[in-house]
């Protein structure tokens, strides 16, 4: 009874206060208001409104008089019929909607009131405004009734009230009707009035022609001029002077101000100008707050010839005043509050992140996982394996992984480490298995592991590791994804921190696809605003698929045809302006007082940094490229230089780097280039010495290939297999992004020319021949091949020099002309011919 009767108290208080006058229905609405979507969705709801009223009143002034005897007969016809009849473009709601505005209301001045909506949605909708709404909305209020007055002048003047009543609207022709009761004709007088009086007073007519009139006033007026002066000038300028100190003294109450009157001699000329009116519009780039506001808030244009006198101000006769510096960060609080912080992403705030069902669902692959029989005869043979050489076991675990299992060994004690290392032969042939690797001993742990390859691989998708919580919920400032280690967890890096990634691999081992996971990683996680992407592709082919994400994701040269970058030359050019694009964020930094890009970032969306000096947004940038080998094979020195500059200074300002190779020699991976990658990642590669090159250490050429791969980071290993990301994901990723609204175009790197800034034969100055030019014929006569590789390798140049070297020759008769693929005609036999040519041209 007690249960059902506290029910009923329940239900009635519920009730009660459902009916009673404070109950309210709590919404969210700093969140509806707030919402980009929501905002955009409003934006556009009062911009096609304001297009729909304009057209329907345009429409009503020329087949309103048809349409009258529909709107007449509304009630008692049905709304089709009468649709049909409606001769308005919008159909009866705008001729409904137009009967209203135009004929009984407003007249011709309703065609100005559709400009508030459709201002307010711009606004809205773009983040900026095409005109001041405030003021305009005061403009279309006054000018709409004032043009139905007027326009009701009219139409009783020429009493047509029935064919032109639409024109002035019911309440301007009303008006007029009772003003001429009063005025006769006289009526029109308070209608111009009325405008005289909202002019002077909206658009202060009153300053303006003062200003006029002081512009082209005599400035000077002393003992010399008198006579030429404008009468009543002097007291003019008194009276300016007073006022003048009237509104110094409101300005400041606690500070004494002194103001003499110099009439002879005059003192140093003053002019103090009003500051231009600073408008900050909501997420634009952030608007700069003078340190120094201006106290004086009405100064007379008219230079003053006054001496001040101020504590703590100094007058100087060149008229500058030095105040003291005033702490804008109350300002800066004060615009916060009003207009929140920089946001980069309202840039595109229509852009949607990619979703996890674009990517091929994960098979279960739970079947194919080490059964316990393999673990068991695993076990058993490396037991038996090492008690055959003497070296007894005290306990042994099993961890399985995607690829590999795991095994944990503790030997007993006197048992050295060398020893089973040297075993690793004979456990994988006693297993046999694709190749093992043993880590002796383990760091951290106390034990010894030993890697063996599963028999049934496991395939890690990339849906299941981008859906997973781990990933999703990382805060990172560029995560990228690498892949499951053994203990089957998801392994989540920062490349900022890293900062760098030197990747390696033999051809077919999983290198690309491990390129398209990174890059898949950081497009799932950052807006375009935040990130993009330079992308060198010497294959053409591999990373040819990002092409569609142009406008959203990459940054290229200024001009340049498409934003992957395949020429080397073009290659050169970028790494170039990237060390540009470095020099000039340093620069940023050094004038905004802060060490990295993220402070910058928070700096400048916090709006205490002037764009107006250069300031902006800075996204991140990551280097791409794919292949490193073919680049110092063609262009050696001018490749590796900028990519160690990169490498050295670029983790600062946000410009990372991710290289990867497929030949880890010391010839592609030098010792420069090695030294600024802390951060290495290696697939299968085909000895122990491409493993000690890329990773200081053996074991990648003991990988099992497909994704396997080993990451070393700070001195520690870690093993890992690489998610698999198919062609069809990666284009519908793309395809996805970039048929969204982009930006106009790619990110523009800073414009770079190199040496030679022109490839035309027309452009070589033969008296300008490069010093090594008669040793280069020299070499090209000997070896009768025209080719410009031979001058690299030879002369140890750089490609472009050794192109510039070869044009020269052209142009010498040396060599023929440029022929493709194929090696130049080499147009000397023999090196007498070649030293009289180079006699003649004064070259020896």
């Amino acid at each position: 009874m007690s249960v059902n009767k506290l029910r009923g108290n329940t239900q009635r208080q519920k009730t009660e206060e459902t009916s009673s006058p404070g109950f309210r229905i709590s919404l969210d609405w700093d969140h509806i208001f707030s919402n980009p979507k929501n905002i955009l969705a409003w934006g556009t709801f009062f911009i096609v409104l304001g297009l729909i009223m304009e057209i329907s009143f345009l429409s009503y002034i020329i087949t309103g008089l048809s349409d009258q005897s529909v709107i007449d007969g509304i009630g008692q016809e049905s709304i089709r019929d009468a649709g049909r009849q409606t001769r308005n473009f919008f159909g009866v709601l705008g001729a409904v909607v137009s009967h209203f505005f135009v004929y009984r209301w407003f007249g011709v001045g309703a065609l100005l009131l559709p400009l508030v909506p459709f201002i307010a949605g711009w606004k809205m909708a773009f983040g900026k405004e095409l005109l001041s709404l405030t003021r305009t909305t005061k403009e279309v209020i006054f000018f709409t009734l004032w043009l139905s007055v007027m326009m009701g002048y009219v139409v009783l003047m020429s009493n047509k009230e029935n064919t032109l009543s639409f024109v002035s609207g019911g309440i301007g022709y009303m008006i007029n009707v009772t003003l001429f009761d009063w005025l006769k004709w006289g009526s029109v007088i308070p209608i111009i009035f009325a405008l005289f009086v909202f002019a002077v007073f909206f658009y202060d007519a009153k300053s303006a022609y003062e200003a006029w009139q002081l512009k082209n006033a005599r400035p000077d007026v002393g003992p010399d001029t008198k006579e030429d002066a404008v009468p009543g000038a002097e007291e003019k300028v008194v009276a300016e002077q007073r006022n003048f100190t009237s509104v110094v003294n409101d300005t400041y109450d606690d500070e004494e101000l002194v103001v003499e009157e110099k009439a002879q001699p005059v003192k140093p000329v003053i002019e103090l100008e009003t500051e231009p009116k600073i408008e900050v519009v909501a997420n634009a780039a952030p608007v700069f707050v003078p340190v120094k506001p201006t106290p004086v808030t009405t100064i007379p244009t008219t230079p003053l010839k006054l001496e001040l006198e101020v504590e703590d101000t100094t007058v100087h006769s060149n008229g500058q005043v030095e105040e003291e510096e005033f702490e804008d960060e109350d300002i800066n609080a004060t615009v916060l509050r009003e207009f929140g912080q920089y946001d980069p992403m309202l840039d595109l705030p229509t852009y949607q992140f990619p979703s996890i069902g674009l990517l091929n669902d994960a098979v279960d692959n739970q079947h194919e996982k080490v059964s316990q029989e393999e673990l068991e005869s695993n076990k058993t043979r490396i037991v038996d394996t090492l008690g055959s050489y003497g070296i007894n076991i005290s306990k042994i675990k099993a961890t399985i992984g995607p690829t590999v299992t795991l095994y944990e060994i503790i030997p007993e004690a006197g048992v050295r480490i060398s020893k089973i290392k040297n075993l690793e032969g004979d456990i994988a042939l006693s297993l046999a298995a694709l190749g093992i690797r043993i880590i002796a001993p383990m760091p951290g742990r106390g034990t010894i592991g030993i890697e063996v390859p599963n028999k049934n691989r496991e395939t890690v998708f990339i849906r299941s590791v981008l859906s997973s919580e781990k990933f999703m919920k990382a805060n990172y400032d560029l995560p990228i994804v690498l892949g499951k280690t053994i203990s089957n967890d998801i392994h989540i890096v920062d490349l900022a921190k890293m900062p760098h990634l030197l990747m390696a691999g033999a051809t077919g081992q999983g290198k690309s696809v491990g390129l398209n996971v990174i890059l898949a990683s950081l497009i799932y996680k950052k807006h375009p605003a935040e990130l993009k992407f330079v992308l060198v592709d010497p294959k053409k082919v591999e990373l040819t698929l990002f092409n569609k994400l142009e406008r959203h994701f990459l940054a290229k040269l200024p001009n340049a045809e498409e934003a992957i970058i395949t020429d080397t030359k073009k290659v050169i050019f970028t790494l170039n302006s990237l060390c540009i694009e470095m020099d000039s964020r340093y620069d940023l930094l050094k004038e905004a007082s802060v060490r990295n890009l993220k402070e910058y970032n928070a700096k400048f969306a916090q709006r205490r940094l002037n764009p107006e000096k250069g300031h902006r947004f800075l996204p991140y940038i990551v280097l791409v490229i794919d292949e490193l080998a073919d680049l110092m094979m063609t262009a050696g020195k001018e490749v590796e230089t900028p990519i160690a500059r990169l490498a050295q200074l670029a983790r600062a300002v946000g410009i990372h780097l991710v290289v990867a190779t497929q030949r880890p020699s010391v010839k592609v991976i030098t010792g420069l280039i090695k030294a600024n990658f802390p951060a290495r990642l290696s697939f299968r590669v085909t000895s122990s010495i491409d493993s000690r090159t890329i990773l200081d250490m053996g074991g990648a050429e003991q990988l099992v290939g497909q994704g396997d791969m080993l990451l070393a980071i700070n001195s520690e290993v870690i093993r890992l297999q690489c998610p698999f990301i198919d062609t069809r994901e990666i284009e519908d990723v793309c395809e996805f992004i970039g048929a969204q609204r982009g930006y106009d175009d790619a990110y523009a790197l800073p414009e770079y020319e190199g040496e030679d800034a022109s490839d035309g034969k027309a452009d070589l100055n033969p008296d300008d021949f490069d010093g090594l030019l008669p040793d280069a014929a020299r070499l090209i006569v000997t070896h009768q091949q025209g080719s410009t590789s031979l001058i690299q390798r030879k002369m140890k140049l750089g490609y472009n020099r050794a192109g510039r070297i070869m044009d020269q020759l052209e142009l010498l008769g040396v060599v023929g002309p440029f022929t493709g693929s194929k090696a130049r005609d080499v147009m000397f036999h023999d090196l007498s011919g070649l030293e009289e040519q180079l006699r003649m041209r004064g070259l020896i």
